[in-house]
């Protein structure tokens, strides 16, 4: 087991002065998490000086790692010449520029802070441009802090068999106008999803939608279902938003770049920001222009202190132009390869297991033979616990994923990183499989 008495430390002292230890609810772990101080290539240093293969990337947005040289060098560079101004740079132009040539459906992008605040932006034009409320989310799809999306993110599933079962608020600082607000609909289930449609009418302003909604399943959308919502949009003059703040990721023209359905708006980050914090919003310039400040109604004012500051997009510049469609492939081979070799490794073992994702992204799940849907991603509480084994096992093995089994691809990756994450994987399943079978042991003992 690994040493990690100076991350124990950290977080004694961190919980003096933030709830818990520490800001983001995501990084939280127990009895504590480990706390990095370093980062290279394709892997970090923790404060107590163990090394890891990372594969959590900060939750996918380092595409490339750490320490990328082409994107340490716009940074020192800006540095010297400014952090922040009041006034737009050059850089801004250019990210934009680089993300429209790539992006047919894009003509005109605007910078956000974070891909929560993108998701807001996207509703927010939407319902000014429609005139109307409602929203459409799919249940178990995660869309960033922002309430009208915050619903039905981990509530438990349900059978559909009505359009108002199951409505489940995230946290207690929502208020119930919320579930008024917002219509939840099953992903990839047209039939139901038409019904629950076809209930609200009208009084839709959008569907939002996620191409590979990673808290549900990490299930990519299917043909057939996409085809359905622009139809259904379409039809009633309603707008298709799709959230690729995790999925732009997973090709050189980003998620539906390829496909012959384009949606009215995106939402999205991570990736774009080259490791600093961002979000961007695009579309047509029909739609886009509901931003623009001289505009008549309808318009959404929109603002930031730091938005489009230039450190973020000389690294984002750095980042995406060094993301080619070579690279672009070579990590997604790499996401084939791992997908194939942890499913092996649920083989190898006798684990019950499934591996989902696409490109550079994968999902482990534990005790489940497929997941296609929410309701089989939602996994029982022993299943869980033994994931949580799996993956403390991984990192005492020297290799990081997140704490829901999700994992990605970044540039500095090779396939001897691949094989380490599966000779690991393989380990901790065994590991994890004794304890799992040493614990019903002492359950049936108990009296």
């Amino acid at each position: 087991m690994l040493i990690t008495d100076v991350s124990a430390a950290a977080n004694r002292r961190a919980r003096r002065v933030m709830p818990m230890g520490n800001t983001r609810s995501s990084a939280f772990a127990t009895p504590y998490p480990i706390y990095l101080a370093s980062g290279e290539g394709a892997y970090v240093t923790d404060v107590d000086g163990n090394r890891y293969l990372d594969f959590q990337n900060n939750f996918t947005a380092l595409i490339h790692g750490y320490g990328h040289a082409d994107v340490t060098s716009a940074l020192l560079a800006q540095l010297m010449k400014g952090l922040s101004f009041a006034n737009p740079t050059f850089p801004e132009i250019e990210l934009a520029e680089l993300l429209c040539d790539r992006v047919a459906h894009f003509e005109q992008v605007r910078f956000t802070n974070t891909g929560s605040e993108a998701v807001m932006m996207a509703i927010k034009a939407a319902r000014a441009l429609t005139g109307r409320t409602l929203v459409a989310k799919c249940e178990g799809a995660y869309h960033g802090n922002y309430d009208a999306v915050e619903i039905n993110v981990t509530a438990p599933p349900t059978r559909w068999t009505d359009g108002c079962v199951g409505y489940s608020l995230e946290h207690d600082g929502l208020t119930a106008s919320v579930a008024r607000h917002t219509v939840v609909i099953p992903f990839n289930d047209i039939e139901n999803s038409d019904r629950i449609l076809s209930a609200a009418g009208c009084d839709l302003a959008a569907v939002l939608i996620d191409p590979l909604p990673s808290r549900a399943g990490l299930v990519q959308i299917t043909p057939e279902y996409l085809a359905y919502l622009r139809r259904w949009t379409s039809a009633r003059s309603a707008l298709l938003i799709s959230d690729e703040v995790l999925s732009f990721r997973l090709g050189y023209t980003g998620a539906f770049g390829e496909s012959s359905i384009k949606p009215d708006i995106t939402a999205f980050g991570k990736i774009i920001g080259g490791g600093l914090p961002i979000g961007a919003v695009a579309g047509g310039s029909d739609v886009m222009n509901v931003f623009a400040p001289l505009a008549k109604r309808p318009h959404v004012a929109h603002s930031g202190t730091f938005t489009a500051n230039p450190m973020t997009m000389v690294a984002g510049l750095a980042a995406m132009a060094a993301m080619t469609k070579d690279e672009f492939r070579r990590i997604t081979q790499l996401g084939d390869d791992a997908r194939r070799v942890l499913a092996d490794a649920f083989r190898s073992a006798g684990v019950t297991g499934a591996v989902t994702g696409t490109g550079s992204l994968f999902r482990i799940f534990i005790g489940a033979g497929k997941i296609s849907s929410y309701t089989e991603a939602h996994l029982a509480s022993h299943h869980s616990a033994t994931l949580g084994d799996v993956i403390r096992h991984m990192r005492d093995r020297g290799v990081l994923i997140s704490q829901v089994g999700l994992g990605a691809i970044s540039t500095p990756m090779t396939s001897t990183d691949i094989g380490k994450l599966a000779a690991v994987f393989e380990d901790a399943l065994r590991a994890a499989a004794w304890r799992a079978h040493a614990r019903k042991e002492v359950a049936a003992d108990e009296p």
